[in-house]
């Protein structure tokens, strides 16, 4: 009688948690069918993995609906419309921004709503027609086409980094980094005279800068003299140049008032000329006379032989 007690007691228990179970079955169907919902159909141009039917949808991070269905566009299969409810209750206004967001690290995706101005018209929807609204990308999937373009990036670069490592450039790496080394170390013995050729270096810089100085100071001078000197010079050339100007004018003039004159005084000068040559020769014979009349007074006045002394 005891074990058939037993079972008798787990049987009803068993049916007790049953019928328990449907009715709380019911009670959740019937206090979600009481909910009144808003339906809208949401467009996304890129892969919903991740997401499925049940899935929450969230309003800034508060749960307000589920997803009904998903379905590819036909006209466009690049295109995703899912169907979702959500409690007609929530303002979901024309300017409302729908993505997608993360739910857990097992990769399961839920459907996010966020934004929404006031004075934006509220989008209503039925079952049968739901209002239309288009996705957003989430940054969630795209850090995961960013991530792929990262990964084959980093994989041509280390690739390459394989390439840069060979045994070839590794062995050229190794001379290059002991030849830099032994300058190094030759450079370190010839310390004292790198000092000291350093220390020559700022002596000559330093005379550079004095030179640079005196050059500089010459020039100033060189330019005050100009500045000075030079315009009383310009204005003196200036000054002379107008005189020689007013010079060559006045002489003008009195060429063009004495034209005439000047003609005259010319063909005198002309007829001129024969009478010159008629007392040059006058001159001459006269030169001549007086020569003789010096050597020969009294041969030159009577005419007579001279009688010259004849020395024994």
């Amino acid at each position: 009688m005891e074990p058939k007690a037993h079972h008798l007691v787990i049987g009803v228990f068993t049916l007790i948690a049953v019928v328990a179970a449907l009715l709380f079955a019911l009670w959740l169907a019937k206090s979600s069918a009481d909910r009144e919902w808003a339906y809208y159909e949401i467009v996304f141009d890129h892969a919903v993995g991740g997401l499925s039917k049940g899935n929450p949808v969230l309003y800034s991070g508060v749960e307000v609906g589920d997803v009904l269905d998903l379905q590819l566009d036909f006209d466009n299969p690049g295109h995703v419309r899912v169907l979702v409810r959500v409690e007609q209750s929530v303002p979901v206004r024309k300017d409302t921004r729908a993505g997608l967001v993360l739910a857990n690290i097992t990769g399961s995706m839920s459907v996010q709503f966020s934004g929404g101005s006031k004075d934006s018209p509220i989008l209503e929807g039925t079952r049968e027609k739901p209002a239309m609204i288009t996705a957003e990308p989430s940054a969630f999937n795209s850090l995961l086409t960013n991530g792929e373009v990262l990964l084959t990036k980093a994989e041509k670069l280390l690739t390459n980094a394989n390439n840069l490592l060979s045994v070839e450039n590794s062995e050229n790496l190794t001379v290059i980094l002991r030849n830099t080394r032994e300058a190094s170390d030759s450079l370190l013995g010839r310390r004292e005279q790198l000092v000291a050729l350093l220390d020559r270096m700022d002596d000559a810089g330093k005379r550079t800068a004095e030179a640079a100085s005196k050059v500089s100071t010459v020039s100033d001078n060189a330019n005050a003299l100009l500045q000075n000197e030079g315009k009383s010079l310009l204005t003196s050339m200036d000054k002379a140049m107008t005189t020689f100007q007013e010079t060559a004018a006045r002489i003008d003039r009195l060429t063009r008032n004495n034209e005439g004159a000047l003609d005259s005084g010319l063909q005198g000068m002309g007829e001129l000329a024969p009478a010159l040559r008629e007392l040059r020769n006058t001159l001459r014979n006269l030169n001549q006379f007086t020569r003789r009349l010096e050597e020969d007074p009294t041969g030159t006045i009577w005419g007579g032989p001279t009688i010259k002394e004849v020395s024994q």
